[in-house]
């Protein structure tokens, strides 16, 4: 279904409108850090007062990552905030555990195996927090390190109170659960209050990870892999057990791209605003987050490692959509970091109700790029291009529906390809040449 050739004045005219709905999106950001910045002095000063009646649990200062992540993100989603515990993780002995050997917790699904840490010399100031497992005698047990700085948090918001450090009304504790993996607090920077996860933490040297089908930087900054995955952070996954946390990873591979040329940050607050305003259920709550969102980003960037690809708004746009739609029609998400990981797994019914809605902005993305207020949610036609879809749900045969040719011959499908380099036109012939000949029901 090729879309007519535009003239030149409404070439004009599309551009300005995908740079009128950006423009909209980029005069709030100023606006929420401010917000952000106000309720995280009000944490700040909360966990001073924590560490102050115990140093155990320290305070780390430069939270930059999240307030750069917090600017990207069209709804106030909850933001995970590590706190550091004052542990030698190189002394720890990890012991990892199988998948199934703990139930998950707290709404996560583990990341990489859940292990146990073991105190290879156990220290007095941390005998509080040890226990068994597994025979082991003192093992670090996030449940305890969770129910103490549960206690600290709530008897700091009294002090600092009293002290009128803070005012009433800037934090609610009421999202404190016993069962929780994460200490969840309401805080007040606006007239909306912005959820913070607190999370302990233990960190740990480590050597750089093997990733899998990734021997080099390809698309990022030299050294972003290596720097991001140098330290292991391990949290609760459970009263037991621990797990490694990749949330500040990631974070790093993210200022990465923002250090690289053209609009893929701004490709990703387009799509996220789009996800908010028109791709989500009730309130503009939905199956499909930010989370997901900024994934498809950093594949993209391995993906189309070239400046060629990110040199407008529109191209850059449909450099994630195309790897968004193929993760929709799969209902399979890779993790970036562990590949083995579908992040959409057990997604399928709300999966297979957003794709034709995403297609539709792929198709006509005139039809989204306005705000409107009031009812959330996309309620025009979603017929979905069949020809299109079978493109996208093809068996991905010794990964090369994972691949930069593939990606290409979707971009064409939707007339964005615009790239001059021959290497990559004729790989990508050569990979449509071979699709026709194995799937000809579907040329």
């Amino acid at each position: 279904r090729p879309a007519p050739a535009l003239s030149r004045a409404a070439m004009e005219a599309n551009t300005s409108l995908w740079h009128s709905y950006l423009g909209v999106i980029l005069s709030r950001e100023r606006q929420r850090m401010e917000h952000f910045q106000r309720a995280e002095d009000i944490l700040l000063t909360l966990l001073e007062s924590v560490h102050a009646r115990d140093p155990r649990f320290l305070v780390d200062y430069a939270r930059n990552l999240e307030a750069f992540e917090f600017s990207l993100c069209a709804s106030e989603d909850a933001v995970t905030l590590e706190v550091p515990l004052r542990v030698d993780g190189d002394t720890l002995r990890v012991l990892a555990r199988r998948r199934g050997d703990s139930p998950e917790q707290g709404g996560h699904a583990a990341e990489l195996s859940t292990c146990c840490l073991e105190l290879c010399s156990p220290g007095a100031d941390l005998e509080d927090w040890t226990g068994a497992v597994d025979g082991m005698e003192h093992c670090l047990l996030p449940g305890k390190i969770l129910q103490h700085l549960k206690e600290l948090l709530v008897s700091a918001i009294v002090r600092c109170q009293r002290l009128f450090l803070l005012q009433p009304g800037d934090i609610s504790a009421e999202n404190l659960r016993e069962d929780a993996m994460e200490l969840s607090l309401l805080i007040r920077g606006s007239w909306k209050p912005i959820r913070f996860d607190i999370v302990p933490v233990v960190r740990r040297q480590q050597e750089p990870l093997q990733l899998r089908r990734r021997q080099s930087d390809r698309g990022f900054p030299a050294g972003s892999l290596r720097r991001a995955t140098e330290e292991v952070h391990f949290v609760p996954a459970s009263p037991l057990c621990w797990r490694s946390s990749t949330h500040l990873p990631l974070l790093k591979l993210l200022r990465g791209v923002d250090s690289l040329q053209g609009p893929r940050l701004d490709s990703l607050r387009l799509l996220d605003q789009l996800r908010e305003q028109d791709w989500g259920g009730q309130a503009g709550t939905g199956t499909l987050t930010f989370q997901h969102l900024k994934m498809v980003l950093l594949w993209s960037t391995e993906l189309f490692p070239s400046p060629e690809d990110w040199q407008d708004l529109e191209g850059s746009v449909y450099r994630l959509l195309v790897i968004l739609l193929r993760c929709l029609a799969t209902q399979h998400l890779p993790h970036f970091l562990n590949p083995e990981e579908n992040l959409f797994q057990g997604m399928a019914p709300d999966l297979a109700s957003l794709y034709p809605k995403v297609e539709s902005f792929a198709w006509d993305p005139q039809r989204f790029l306005r705000f409107h207020f009031g009812l959330h949610g996309f309620s025009g036609s979603c017929q979905a291009d069949t020809k299109t879809r079978a493109l996208l749900q093809l068996p991905s045969k010794d990964g090369f529906c994972w691949d930069t040719a593939y990606f290409d011959i979707l971009l064409s499908q939707f007339q964005v390809f615009r790239i001059q380099d021959s290497a990559r036109r004729s790989a990508a012939s050569q990979l449509l040449a071979r699709i026709r000949q194995e799937t000809p029901q579907q040329s």
